[in-house]
């Protein structure tokens, strides 16, 4: 039998884990720092979050504030987020997606939305 048999040794695997967990921590702040938007009503309600899905700011144009009507608001509100978090969610798979392979393929690391 010939020596490591062709196998990388457990310093190589272990210098790759944490390659792999450094890369991965790096990529998951980036995501914490860029902002995706989204929006409802042809732009009426706008919503930024950042790529790890936190609401940064929301902009609603007044035309479409109707005191008579404030659950049209809230739908636009609330599907200018969702889009927002859509957004995010492929950044997330963008930039995590490649690190998350190599432990496993998505849905391996707990935490993650994919």
């Amino acid at each position: 039998m010939i020596p490591g048999g062709g196998q990388p040794n457990m310093q190589q695997l272990l210098q790759q884990a944490q390659k792999m967990q450094q890369d991965l921590a790096e990529a998951q702040e980036e995501l914490g720092r860029t902002e995706v938007d989204g929006q409802a009503g042809g732009g009426l309600v706008r919503a930024t979050v950042t790529g790890s899905g936190e609401l940064r700011s929301l902009v609603i144009d007044p035309k479409a504030v109707d005191p008579e009507d404030t659950e049209t608001l809230a739908d636009l509100v609330v599907a200018a987020v969702q889009a927002a978090n859509e957004n995010a969610q492929t950044l997330q798979r963008e930039k995590l997606g490649p690190l998350t392979q190599g432990l496993g393929g998505g849905g391996g690391i707990p935490g993650l939305p994919f």
